[in-house]
């Protein structure tokens, strides 16, 4: 028998921890976004941990800056931000206020809410394509810069919230190098900090870094 994933919300206290202690942690969480149009509920089954000043791969490693403030601030609120001109990847911010550290929500599972996701994911050949990559999981579930700095840990109303859900067996789990990080932050000996659900189909592929090459 399986059992029904718990929908009470994840408490502050869960995001106040070392980014690594809470990053495997939340795969099988539940991620819910409440649109006007409806709600969209999400399994999370891959993610991402990045350290701030101590990771060399993270935003907040030299600073903070008007693009990751939210990073410093309270664990448990959602950082978003905007990459490569057209995408945008939503993170759970972790530890301390002041400490900037993150997890980067990289893939899920739509549970509630798949019809509203196809109308934004139109490329998606199937479901399981719905969430898989950062990118694709926060266009499924409409999120965007407006909406960084949501406490997912609040009571009241909020267009994100994190529950509870199902959390998967730590033999379950596994680790290996951040996807698309350069450098020493992409280094898996040094930065094994990529945490998926083992032969969950929608994980999203590893990918090395590769450089982006300048217009002439």
């Amino acid at each position: 028998m399986i059992a029904t994933p718990d929908r009470t919300p994840l408490p502050r206290e869960f995001f106040d921890r070392p980014v690594l202690d809470v990053a495997p942690d939340l795969l099988g969480r539940i991620l819910v976004r409440t649109t006007p149009d409806g709600p969209i509920a999400l399994r999370l089954t891959e993610v991402e941990a990045y350290d701030g000043a101590d990771d060399p791969g993270s935003h907040a490693y030299r600073g903070r800056t008007a693009r990751n403030g939210v990073m410093f601030g309270l664990p448990g609120h959602v950082y978003v931000y905007f990459t490569y001109g057209m995408w945008f990847c939503m993170n759970l911010v972790c530890g301390p206020e002041g400490k900037a550290s993150a997890v980067l929500l990289r893939a899920g599972e739509i549970i509630e809410g798949a019809e509203l996701a196809r109308t934004r994911r139109l490329s998606a050949r199937n479901d399981k394509e719905l969430a898989k990559g950062p990118a694709r999981l926060a266009t499924a579930l409409g999120v965007d810069r407006s909406l960084d700095g949501t406490d997912a840990c609040t009571s009241d109303a909020t267009p994100l919230k994190i529950l509870t859900g199902t959390p998967v067996p730590r033999d379950q789990v596994r680790n290996g190098p951040r996807t698309g990080v350069a450098g020493e932050g992409g280094n898996g000996d040094i930065h094994p900090w990529r945490f998926w659900i083992a032969n969950d189909p929608t994980v999203s592929p590893y990918r090395a870094h590769v450089p982006r090459r300048r217009r002439s």
